[in-house]
């Protein structure tokens, strides 16, 4: 005969279960930090200059998304806090030769999302006072300021020509924006028709910091998939990064702080993609940092949401994503940054049914050790803005779309999860 279990029992079973995997996730933080340097307290504010960054993007190897010869690209971005002047950081860290720009210019689009540009904005971009700019093999550039205002949450199309062949571009695979392409230097034409193609990518372009007296600095997300936007919609800016810069141009209480989305879908904070043959998953995370974290302007806080990923392609154990976390948070800190970690989200409804009891056992594990604040300035709780209340191992139907990576209304929850006063 099946005897029914009493709540009370339930209970007492959840709370020793959750009890047990406590004593486990501080048994495995007690060996990492046995074995590593415990993380110093943030220093000063990272930012120390009159630029705050407002825009990024963080850029990898092409794997074979081909370049541009006598071809013209425009890209369309959409801005956190706005400024009375902005420059552009374009980047050829990973070509293999020298590339040549020839004509670069910027200006606001008519109708979001759209290549048309209004003509009273059209503005060319200078280097060094010269139109042109050649970006060295493995190299960034910083432009001019170009003395155009450009208005919080606003969109900014940027329209680089290139004269001769570029090799194999720095990119961007899933911008979630449409950039179209054409023949020739169409960056002086304000009209955006005649395009030979289009794409959803990001070519050379790193950056865009601003001039704005009232800016206290800049939040960088460093993070994989769920925060690149994966699930979200293509030309909407609906990536959980967005709707926070959304919250705290909007907010009052709070300082004025841009947001730089520096998240590579699929990146590891203990693996290379190389591992994997998947370059455009970028270099294991601590690794980014003297790329997409230290040069950008004034940056004083890095959500870090990372380890989903680890365990997907490589099976990691809570050890090994705990002491990788620790040690990117160490790095962090000892720079002078915030750090926020964000606890991992369910995944047990993958629609790849390929999520494991064991993984799930270390999923949690994890996020315990997050939770503690042990090795963190504050917490982004992603798992608990996502979770289904009557089964946490999943993600709540509506927020997603595909059981894993958040749709626009998840993203939203989880903007809605970070407490502004932690930046």
């Amino acid at each position: 005969m099946n005897v029914p279990i009493s709540p009370a029992r339930r209970l007492s079973s959840r709370k020793r279960r959750t009890a047990v995997l406590a004593a486990a996730a501080s048994m495995i933080a007690a060996a990492v930090f046995a074995a590593a340097a415990p993380a110093p307290a943030y220093a000063t504010n990272a930012g120390s200059s009159n630029w705050t960054g407002t825009w990024a993007t963080a850029l990898t190897p092409d794997g074979g998304i081909p370049g541009f010869d006598n071809q013209s690209v425009r890209m369309l971005v959409r801005v956190s806090i706005g400024g009375e002047a902005f420059r552009l950081r374009l980047s050829n860290e990973h070509g293999d030769r020298d590339v040549m720009v020839g004509h670069l210019s910027v200006g606001r689009p008519v109708v979001a999302s759209q290549p048309d540009i209004d003509p009273s904005t059209l503005t060319t971009v200078t280097f060094d006072g010269s139109t042109t700019v050649v970006i060295p093999k493995g190299q960034t550039v910083v432009s001019d300021p170009v003395p155009l205002a450009l208005p919080p949450l606003s969109q900014l199309a940027v329209t680089l020509f290139f004269p001769g062949p570029t090799g194999p571009p720095s990119v961007h695979l899933f911008a979630k924006q449409t950039a179209y392409i054409y023949d020739g230097d169409h960056a002086g034409e304000a009209a955006g028709a005649g395009n030979t193609g289009t794409t959803t990518h990001f070519f050379f372009l790193a950056g865009i910091e601003v001039i704005n007296p009232e800016a206290g600095g800049a939040v960088a997300v460093l993070g994989a998939s769920i925060s690149d936007g994966f699930g979200s919609t293509d030309d909407a800016n609906t990536r959980w990064p967005d709707f926070l810069a959304e919250r705290l141009v909007t907010s009052s209480g709070t300082d004025l702080l841009g947001v730089l989305n520096v998240s590579l879908s699929g990146n590891m904070v203990g693996h290379d993609g190389d591992e994997d043959n998947l370059p455009l998953v970028g270099v294991k995370a601590i690794d980014r940092l003297d790329r997409d974290v230290y040069p950008h302007a004034g940056v004083r806080t890095v959500i870090v949401d990372l380890g989903l990923a680890d365990q997907f392609a490589h099976q990691d154990s809570a050890f090994e994503i705990i002491k990788n976390l620790h040690e990117l948070s160490v790095a962090l800190r000892r720079h002078g940054y915030r750090v926020l970690l964000a606890t991992l989200s369910p995944a047990a409804s993958s629609t790849g049914g390929d999520w494991t009891p064991q993984q799930e056992l270390t999923r949690q594990l994890v996020n315990l050790y997050i939770r503690s604040g042990i090795d963190s300035d504050g917490v982004v709780d992603i798992d608990k803005a996502l979770r289904d209340p009557a089964n946490p191992t999943h993600v709540r139907a509506v927020y997603t779309v595909d059981g894993v990576h958040p749709n626009d209304l998840g993203s939203q929850a989880i903007a809605n999860a970070v407490q502004l006063s932690l930046l």
